[in-house]
C-alpha cells in the first residue's frame, strides 16, 4: 500500500517553510542551494513557499493526486517534523478535498 503522503502533497502547497541557514548546502547542511533563499543571516526559506498560494519548489507531481518531495532525504527540519495525521495535516488535506488521516503515521 502506498503511503498517503505520496499521493497528497497538501502540506507542501500550504505553508511557508523557514529553517536555519545551517541546514542549507551553503552553510554545510543538506538542503540544495537552488531550492532555498537566505532570508536573514540566520534563516532560509524554501523557494515557492512565500506566496499567497504557496507551492514548495521541491514538490513533484500534482497535489491531491500523486505528489512527493523531490528532496525527501535532504528536506529541512520543519518538513521532517511535520506529522502525517496531525491537526495541521488534516486541515490542509480537508481543504483540498482529501479525507483526514489517523495520527501517528510518520
Amino acid at each position: 500500500m502506498t503511503h498517503p503522503c505520496l499521493a497528497c502533497g497538501a502540506c507542501c502547497a500550504a505553508f511557508r517553510v523557514d529553517f536555519s541557514v545551517y541546514e542549507s548546502e551553503a552553510h554545510g547542511g543538506r538542503v540544495p542551494a537552488g531550492l532555498a533563499d537566505e532570508i536573514t543571516e540566520h534563516s532560509c526559506r524554501m523557494r515557492g513557499t512565500d506566496y499567497a498560494r504557496p507551492r514548495c519548489a521541491a514538490l513533484v507531481g500534482t497535489v491531491g493526486e500523486k505528489a512527493h518531495c523531490g528532496i525527501y532525504e535532504w528536506r529541512p527540519s520543519p518538513c521532517r517534523e511535520f506529522a502525517a495525521g496531525s491537526d495541521a495535516c488534516n486541515r490542509v488535506r480537508l481543504r483540498i478535498g482529501l479525507p483526514a488521516l489517523e495520527s501517528g503515521l510518520l
